[in-house]
């Protein structure tokens, strides 16, 4: 079976996506392996203990809140933040005085999150909202640092994005966004592919275009932290690994040499 194509239309890309991620927030059997995917990019023993059961969903590419020192009493917005695990490490640096906004558009995704919250009692400090990354549901200014944890190569508007991130930070904030990017184009066949893109590789840019649009949207001082191979951050062995590679019709070897031109990047900047 082929993999099914992705749509070109941003609207209908982000139903696809939104209907991907609701499937992640619902498999349960993921959870054991959520872990060991977090272990290998980056996150600690002492942050995976952190963490309510249920909010490393091991979709990441990095780990963001280890980017700058969030301080307390700062307000923070978490660009798709999925079951909340980022939010919640967030949390606990701005502590009691500081305020977490988690963002995400899967309905799934925000009632796991809100519901960890309530088990962890942060939810005095950490608010989920439904909404999409292009456009957040969040004041002028209003905010004093932004994590994104491999998220934003899935919007088919990444301009509107990061936009969309100067306008709600206060001058002087910071991003603060693991994400991946291209060192050179995939073959059409990978592009067009609904589960590379999901997969956090289709709608993946070129990494000098990546950083011009942080720049093009007013940033400043943008840097890249660290760096790492996409290769190191997935498990060929995972089922819907597996799985993927079959509606795509390629071998192992083929998907680590696409996985190859894929890179894992710690990006700070300023507005």
């Amino acid at each position: 079976m082929t993999s099914t194509r992705r749509p070109q239309d941003a609207d209908q890309l982000r139903d696809k996506v939104r209907e991907g991620y609701t499937r992640v927030a619902l498999d349960d059997e993921a959870l054991g392996r959520a872990d060991e995917a977090a272990r290998r990019i980056g996150y600690s023993e002492a942050q995976l203990e952190a963490v309510p059961d249920g909010a490393n969903l091991g979709v990441g590419c990095g780990n963001p809140t280890a980017i700058d020192t969030l301080r307390p009493g700062e307000t923070v917005v978490d660009l798709g933040s999925g079951a909340g695990m980022d939010a919640f490490l967030a949390a606990r640096q701005v502590g009691p005085n500081g305020r977490v906004i988690g963002v995400d558009m899967t309905d799934a995704m925000l009632a796991k999150a809100r519901e960890n919250a309530r088990k962890t009692g942060l939810d005095a400090i950490v608010e989920f909202r439904k909404g999409n990354i292009e456009a957040l549901p969040v004041e002028d200014e209003s905010v004093d640092a932004i994590v994104s944890n491999c998220v934003i190569n899935l919007s088919p508007e990444k301009e509107r994005v990061y936009r969309e991130a100067y306008r709600v930070l206060r001058p002087g904030g910071r991003i603060m966004i693991s994400d991946v990017v291209l060192e050179r184009p995939l073959p059409e066949a990978v592009l067009d592919s609904i589960d590379a893109y999901l997969g956090c590789v289709g709608g993946a840019s070129l990494r000098g275009e990546y950083l011009e649009t942080i720049a093009k949207a007013g940033f400043r001082d943008v840097k890249v932290l660290r760096e790492g191979s996409f290769i190191d951050a997935i498990s060929f062995d995972d089922p819907p690994v597996r799985e993927a590679m079959e509606r795509m019709q390629i071998t192992v070897e083929e998907a680590r040499g696409f996985a190859d031109a894929v890179r894992s990047l710690h990006i700070f900047a300023v507005k």
